[in-house]
């Protein structure tokens, strides 16, 4: 999940709350975990959206053997940073692979 979603989460969950004692403790875990995305978040980061439109090109160009890391760095940002794209991303890999296998 990329820092930007994170901060939307955070900001749902706040949203709406009138005061400190209807606030729910987060997990101390859960929030390093969106601190450290928040701290790292790039001012050129795509969100899961524009990822999702450019897979098919990520995934062929690795398919293809060129890095595609090297070619749509943005693209390799926000998969090292969301498990649903990156899960995306393996699942069209492996249906590609399957498919020229099948040729």
């Amino acid at each position: 999940m990329s820092g930007a979603h994170m901060l939307q989460r955070l900001w749902s969950k706040i949203r709406g709350v009138k005061g400190p004692t209807r606030m729910q403790a987060m997990p101390p875990e859960q929030l390093a975990q969106m601190m450290r995305m928040v701290a790292t978040t790039r001012p050129d980061e795509i969100g899961c959206e524009e990822c999702y439109e450019q897979l098919d090109r990520f995934a062929e160009l690795a398919l293809a053997g060129r890095n595609a890391a090297e070619a749509m760095p943005l693209v390799q940002d926000h998969l090292e940073r969301c498990g649903d794209c990156r899960e995306e991303f393996e699942a069209l890999l492996a249906a590609l692979r399957a498919e020229t296998e099948m040729r």
